[in-house]
């Protein structure tokens, strides 16, 4: 791998010299992808399960499925600590406020994931007391079907996070 010189920068070392800095494990990036990849390795859940899908959830933050491989280990109780929220069930009318607040107390960055056919489009209560999709509350970025979804499509929605994430364009 060719080592491009920058015009007028010295490093005290000859190109050979260069090329074996280079091999050692050098790293060049920019802030942009240097940002994007600690945010995706940094995600902290907020702990929001509303139904059935919130067993699964808690299946795959245990031993067999280990969500800490993506630093996900603990889901946090305050909004305030997290920039995740997997919302996990059926959402009702009189819940829907309260997803909202938490929604907002979260900083930014800030994503969510809707988990389970009930919370994407209301499932098979097509009522008045639940809401019919959780996107017309919060914005979603990542959709995982299912009912209940297994905790491997859970995984598989939060790995197309972190793709989602560490793409993005510049940081705030």
């Amino acid at each position: 791998m060719p080592v491009e010189r920058v015009e007028g920068f010295r490093s005290g070392r000859t190109a050979e010299e260069g090329e074996e800095e280079l091999e050692r494990g050098l790293l060049l990036t920019t802030i942009d992808r240097a940002v994007g990849w600690a945010r995706k390795q940094s995600m902290w859940p907020v702990t929001f399960g509303l139904a059935c899908c919130a067993i699964e959830l808690m299946a795959a933050g245990a031993g067999d499925y280990d969500l800490s491989r993506w630093g996900m280990e603990v889901f946090r109780a305050s909004p305030r600590q997290a920039d995740l929220m997997i919302v996990a069930g059926r959402v009702s009318q009189k819940m829907a406020p309260v997803l909202r607040t938490i929604y907002d107390q979260m900083p930014e960055p800030k994503w969510v994931i809707s988990m389970g056919v009930c919370a994407s489009a209301g499932g098979m209560f097509t009522n008045y007391a639940v809401v019919q999709g959780v996107d017309t509350i919060v914005p979603v970025d990542i959709y995982v079907p299912g009912c209940p979804p297994k905790p491997e499509m859970l995984m598989y929605g939060i790995l197309r996070l972190h793709e989602q994430v560490r793409t993005e364009g510049s940081f705030k």
